[in-house]
Order: C-alpha cells, then structure tokens, then sequence
C-alpha cells in the first residue's frame, strides 16, 4: 500500500508523496504557510481524515480537519479549551495544541488531544468540536501534576495512548510532569513514574515530576511500553509499574538522552532512538555534530549506531518528539524529520539513510499516511 508523509513545521504543513515508479519523492505545499503545525494525523479507522494541530497567527492554537486527505481543510467550530474559572480560581487558557491521537476502533469519531499548558481534550464528532476530559484537568491532583514547570516550548501534554485492547485504558506524558495512566476512559488518573530518574529535582525518586520526552505502546504487544526521556531510555513491562533505564547500555560517549522513540510494528523487542547533546547547557543537537540513529533488537538490552548516509561532521540539529516514524514492512522503513529543515528516510531499519527533503523550515511532526 502506498504510504506518504506529513511534515508539520514551524512554518506551514507539506507532505512528500512517493513517485508512481518509487526512489524519488514530490514535496508539495506548503499549506497554511507562516503557521505553526505541531502534529498532522491520519485516522486508521477512515483513511480520508486527517487532523492537524496548528497555532495560527490569527486564530491562535485551534485544530484543523480534513475529508479528502488533506486536499481541503476546515477548522474546528469549537477548539480545545478550558472550562470557564470558577470564582476565586486561577483561570487556564490553551496556549497551543500540540498532540493529537485518534481513539479506540470501536469508538469512530473519537479523538484525543494534549495541549500547552497541559491539558487533555476529546472529541467525538471526528474533530468537529472539543471538550475538556475532566477527569484529568480538573483531577484534585492536577495542580501538582502540571504544575507549571514549563519546557522551553511550554509546559506540554503529549503521548496520549489508547490501549488497542481496551479504549477505556489510556496513557499520557507531561512535560514536566510524568507519565500518568487511567483504567476508566478518563474518570481517574494515577501516576506511573516509578523507576525514572529526575536528576533535575531535589528528590529524584518523587512519584511525579519528571520529563517524559515521548512514550509509546508496542501495538503487537500492548504491555511493553517505551519511554525516551530526559534522564535517559526506559522500558516498561506490564503490569509492573517500574520502569527500567535500558539506556544504560549506550555508549557513554553518546547517552541516552533525546526526543524521539518508534518501534517495529512486528517485533516487541526492535525500537530506535535519535541521541542528542544533553550536557549541562542542553544545546540539544547532535552529538559531536554527528547525528546518527541507535536502534535495539533485543529490548534495549544492547544498541547499535545506524549512520551509514548521514553527515559525518558539522550537522548540528535534532530531532523532536514527533520527527520520526516507522512503516509497517518488517523490518521497517524509518523516517525523521530535523530542526535544519531535512527529512530522511532509512530503509531496512535505517541500515542506509538518505536525505529525501531539504530547505524546509523546523519540523516539529513527521508522520505517515497510507
């Protein structure tokens, strides 16, 4: 089945297109040019809409929709937002939409999306209109939880997980925050952070608190979960609650420090990161200015450099937290979008990579569409 990708950048959305014949690749776009686009997704469940998560200069943070694979757009009639402050409480307002996820299988029109500051909204209308989860913003606990300890880009609600075995399990990550876990569809939330490190609080070990930089679910088996985090790479297995430091087994030179995780489809054991400089000073970009993927086949228990086709010198970028997909094939097709405005494919599981874009403004998003 033929696949394409979406590129959310600082600028505008674009989205590469395969040739008829296969090899090369045709940008076309920009859509919605000089606006912020964080995420654009496809629904599995209807391969014709598509949601987008932009701050627009002149409609602020909204959600735009589309029927006809992106060809047309229409915002939505009510964006994520906050419910009005009750008297004497401090009032929130949805600085950007950031993450968007589409629901379970059984639930058609059903849609999930973390905002800045963090938040968590629902829409059952195919992303027509948006309501805020109550259960999560406005849970007792919430203002510990998100408690303003904002990242450079705000304080941000991403990773929301359905579990594809049952919609009422759902998972999010705050940054800064943690890794949060609700068993009811949303009623009740509890935290699920034992295990990682928060190096950057006074107490390392609170149940809350820490950086979850991106999380995900292994969809062929939905109880390992992968973490890339700011104090290192994690591996979950449930129903354990404590998470294990698996990058611990990268090259110290390197770390274990990034944004970005995906998994092979097919095997609960293969998973990739992209490693970026977190020294004291984080200038989050590439090691040594040599960027270079690491990939596990084995759990994290071990990790291997995949470089073959990337610069070797004087590439100083990243790759944020949505830049980097996987294909379905076994072994994947792997791709990632930069800070330097670059888009590289790696096939074979990034065995051998090659610059399939160039010149476009920050990626913030890089996912795929069939």
């Amino acid at each position: 089945m033929a696949t394409m990708l979406w590129i959310g950048t600082r600028k505008g959305a674009f989205a590469l297109r395969p040739s008829p014949r296969g090899g090369t690749f045709k940008l076309a776009g920009p859509q919605f040019l000089g606006h912020v686009i964080h995420h654009v997704v496809q629904d599995p469940r209807e391969p014709r809409t598509l949601l987008m998560a932009a701050k627009t200069g002149h409609l602020g943070p909204t959600v735009f929709r589309s029927t006809d694979r992106g060809r047309r757009w229409t915002e939505a009639s009510r964006p994520p937002a906050f419910r009005k402050a009750a008297e004497g409480e401090a009032a929130r307002a949805v600085a950007r939409v950031f993450w968007l996820t589409p629901g379970h299988a059984s639930q058609p029109g059903r849609w999930y999306a973390g905002t800045a500051p963090a938040g968590l909204f629902s829409s059952d209308d195919g992303g027509a209109t948006w309501d805020p989860v109550a259960g999560f913003n406005d849970h007792p606990m919430n203002p510990k939880w998100a408690a303003g300890l904002a990242t450079p880009d705000g304080e941000l609600l991403h990773s929301i997980i359905v579990d594809p075995r049952d919609a009422r399990h759902l998972y999010v990550g705050i940054s800064v925050g943690g890794v949060f876990e609700s068993t009811d569809g949303g009623g009740d939330w509890a935290p699920l952070n034992e295990g990682i490190e928060a190096d950057f609080l006074p107490d390392p070990n609170v149940p809350y608190g820490q950086d979850p930089h991106c999380v995900t679910l292994h969809p062929a088996d939905p109880d390992r979960l992968y973490q890339q985090n700011h104090c290192g790479i994690y591996r979950l297995d449930r129903p354990a609650r404590r998470w294990q430091r698996i990058g611990r087994a990268m090259p110290k030179a390197i770390g274990d420090i990034g944004f970005p995780v995906v998994v092979d489809r097919t095997d609960p054991d293969a998973a990739w990161v992209i490693p970026m400089d977190g020294t004291s000073v984080w200038p989050r970009t590439s090691v040594g200015g040599r960027p270079a993927v690491y990939g596990t086949r084995n759990g994290g228990r071990s990790w291997r450099r995949l470089d073959q086709g990337l610069p070797r010198r004087h590439a100083w970028l990243t790759v944020l937290r949505q830049a980097m997909c996987a294909d379905a094939a076994s072994p994947p097709t792997l791709y990632f979008g930069t800070t330097a405005g670059e888009v590289w494919q790696g096939r074979a599981g990034g065995s051998r990579w090659r610059r399939i874009a160039e010149h476009l403004p920050e990626i913030y998003s890089v996912t795929l569409a069939v």
